[in-house]
């Protein structure tokens, strides 16, 4: 039986059809031909669309439902507000419900949706959300409709985290991409690889040093034009692809291919204009990178996930590592939790890997729901 795929395009509660004819919410509602399905999983990311997600045809041979779905924010992270990519997450929920007939939706928290999903549970179960300084929160955001199960796929614990294990802890001045601390240097060649415990322990205190300093700036800067009567500004930040890990396999050691990362070699992605946060603006950064006041941060969020959650980890993917996932697994409030890894990429292209995957993930949901075709 073939699977459908069908172009679900929403308006938000606060945002409207735009002008020239395109939806602020939109995704693609994969299932098999001719088939109502009551289980559902809808998959989010902060930016990246979601629409064609790799699981998502391969969950609708199963049986199971899948809408891949896309925020006002899709391709636009340097716009991202939490709380209005929560109350578009909303919509789809509402969607699958209301118009697709479905019983039981499961969050998918793949790569960063995993922390965005968990955020949406928690808000959608236990609201706290407080809005960023100078704007009130997003129509719907205290009213979500919660998830029924939530599963995390090789995903880290927050957008702050994963910023700040991955940027240069050498860099010395946000206005200079070539101002370095050479004893901080990861590719200086006498701090290694391999890199010392004490090397190790200074660098990673220097990258959560910076992510402070880029805070206590953009709180500076955003009181400066508060006060001439501008409400926001643009900036960029430069050489995120420095996490230790991604150099020294011998630093929590996986199967991943050392020197890696998601943007090719280290060093050369380090100096290119490609990386996370590389055009944000000031109340971006407090609402999606911040350590100290983002609320995407998935700590907060997970103990208050008691549906049932599964937890999936990669183990050869070069940005997300064991770590990620036992914390995330430790702090779910679930009592019904599980854990499993497969020999796999971060985006499980591993020969097998993504059928390992979906197989996994539908008889775990089976177990749960059961599967209606």
């Amino acid at each position: 039986m073939a699977v459908e795929r069908i172009f679900v395009g929403l308006p938000s509660l606060d945002l409207p059809r735009f002008g020239a004819g395109g939806h602020p919410c939109q995704g693609l509602y994969h299932r098999l031909a001719g088939t109502r399905p009551k289980t559902a999983v809808i998959a989010t990311h902060y930016q990246i669309d979601f629409s064609e997600h790799y699981m998502a045809d391969l969950l609708a041979e199963r049986g199971i439902g899948f809408l891949g779905w896309n925020t006002r924010f899709r391709g636009d992270e340097a716009h991202f507000i939490l709380d209005y990519a929560l109350s578009d997450i909303g919509a789809g929920v509402r969607w699958l419900r209301e118009q697709a007939g479905v019983e039981n939706v499961v969050l998918l928290g793949n790569s960063g949706g995993g922390s965005l999903m968990a955020a949406y549970q928690s808000q959608a179960v236990a609201p706290k959300m407080t809005p960023l300084p100078g704007m009130n929160l997003a129509s719907g955001v205290a009213e979500l409709p919660a998830g029924d199960a939530y599963i995390s796929t090789a995903a880290h614990l927050g957008r702050p985290e994963v910023l700040t294990a991955w940027m240069d802890g050498s860099v010395t001045d946000e206005s200079d991409p070539l101002a370095t601390d050479p004893s901080l240097d990861l590719f200086n060649p006498d701090n290694g690889p391999a890199y010392s415990a004490e090397f190790v322990e200074r660098y990673r205190a220097a990258q959560v040093a910076r992510n402070h300093r880029i805070t206590r700036w953009v709180k500076d800067e955003l009181e400066r034009l508060t006060a001439a009567g501008y409400h926001d500004r643009p900036f960029s930040i430069f050489r995120t692809w420095a996490d230790p890990r991604m150099v020294d396999p011998t630093i929590e050691p996986t199967q991943r291919k050392p020197n890696l990362c998601y943007a090719g070699v280290p060093e050369r992605a380090n100096r290119s204009v490609f990386g996370i946060a590389s055009a944000c603006t000031l109340r971006t950064w407090l609402s999606l990178w911040s350590l100290e006041d983002s609320q995407t941060r998935a700590r907060a969020h997970l103990p208050n996930i008691t549906v049932p959650a599964l937890v999936v980890n990669a183990l050869a993917d070069t940005g997300v590592f064991p770590s990620d996932a036992a914390a995330i697994l430790d702090l779910i409030g679930a009592e019904d939790k599980e854990f499993h890894e497969i020999v796999a990429d971060h985006y499980f292209l591993t020969p097998g890997a993504r059928d390992e995957l979906a197989d996994l993930t539908a008889a775990w949901i089976e177990k749960r729901f059961g599967v209606s075709k």
